[in-house]
């Protein structure tokens, strides 16, 4: 079944159901709470009854977008749905709510290794954002693209393409973004909130951060590590961390960068990006993790994040060399 006929079937799908629970990944960024928000918006204005529920909350700055309030917190689903949407996840553990699997399922995902376990599976990798994928389930269900509409996809693209850094943005991407803006999106507020609405205490966490960064594979590769200590000591949260990662690449030297975070004993969560023809998720993939060319990650439950971090060293340094073995001169 090709793209068109599946979705297709996927508009037959919800056009003749009524009932629908929305779910997308654990700890949800701006891409899965964007979609959510989005095709909830359209099958409402269908007339139909949603519930978007995640295991996680939505990061607090999110909260002043439209619909973001809504989203449920929940470990299980619970009740009677038609059918279950489960967005942007490779296999159905991902959201870390239990019990999807008594469902109806409708997988709709853009990451590579997508493990296809719904009744019915989309997959596009071509999508810089599973917000694409969604713009195109809202236009094959004739819905118009309203202001809460645009505003969740237009969030969708901003934050999974790096704001507009990554490898994957196609000229779909600004299609979607111009057609949002166009729908009563703000795509200013929307960057500053994003991106300018910390507190001090993030200053202070990227300060220690960035003093304790290490320059490694000839000033390639930049390695950071953070901890539940430092969030405390810096009167930040897990939400604060976010587009920590993207800093060392205003170095043009550095290719690509891992975040290394331990959580409580033994848990060892990574993030990773790069720029260029460097494949991270190759990386990642190695450790059972996946994502995106350009950004991906993984987490390993019982291990020791320096050895984790050696590790990955060598894996992203190798896969450099692979590509290029002359190290560039000197990180700026």
């Amino acid at each position: 079944m090709n793209a068109m006929d599946t979705l297709r079937r996927i508009s037959d799908e919800l056009t003749r159901r009524s009932s629908f629970l929305i779910t997308s990944h654990a700890r949800p960024d701006g891409d899965s709470i964007g979609s959510q928000v989005a095709l909830a918006a359209a099958l409402r204005g269908m007339g139909k009854t949603v519930r978007m529920v995640n295991r996680d909350a939505p990061p607090p700055a999110y909260l002043i977008f439209p619909g973001v309030a809504e989203i449920e917190v929940a470990e299980r689903a619970e009740g009677d749905y038609d059918a279950v949407i489960v967005l942007e996840c490779s296999d159905l553990s991902r959201p870390g709510v239990a019990g999807l699997d008594k469902y109806f399922v409708i997988n709709v995902d853009h990451h590579a290794g997508n493990a296809m376990y719904g009744a019915i599976n989309w997959f596009d990798e071509s999508a810089a954002a599973c917000g694409e994928m969604v713009a195109d389930i809202i236009d094959v269900l004739d819905r118009p693209w309203d202001r809460e509409i645009g505003t969740a996809l237009y969030l969708t693209i901003l934050t999974d393409t790096g704001s507009f850094r990554h490898s994957n943005i196609t000229s779909r991407t600004f299609e979607v973004c111009r057609r949002a803006i166009d729908a009563g999106a703000d795509a200013v507020s929307i960057a500053r909130t994003v991106f300018d609405s910390s507190g001090v205490g993030k200053l202070k966490l990227i300060g220690a951060v960035l003093d304790a960064m290490r320059i490694e594979a000839g000033g390639r590769v930049a390695v950071m590590e953070l901890s539940d200590e430092l969030l405390a000591e810096t009167g930040t949260t897990v939400y604060d961390t976010d587009g920590v990662i993207n800093m060392p690449f205003m170095a043009s030297a550095i290719q690509a960068v891992a975040l290394v975070r331990k959580e409580g004993e033994r848990q060892v969560r990574v993030s990773l990006r790069s720029k260029g023809d460097l494949d991270v998720r190759t990386i990642a993939g190695v450790y059972g993790g996946g994502g995106h060319r350009n950004a991906s990650g993984f987490t390993i439950q019982d291990g020791d994040a320096a050895a984790v971090r050696d590790q990955l060293i060598d894996r992203i340094t190798q896969a450099l060399d692979a590509l290029s073995p002359e190290p560039t001169t000197g990180a700026r």
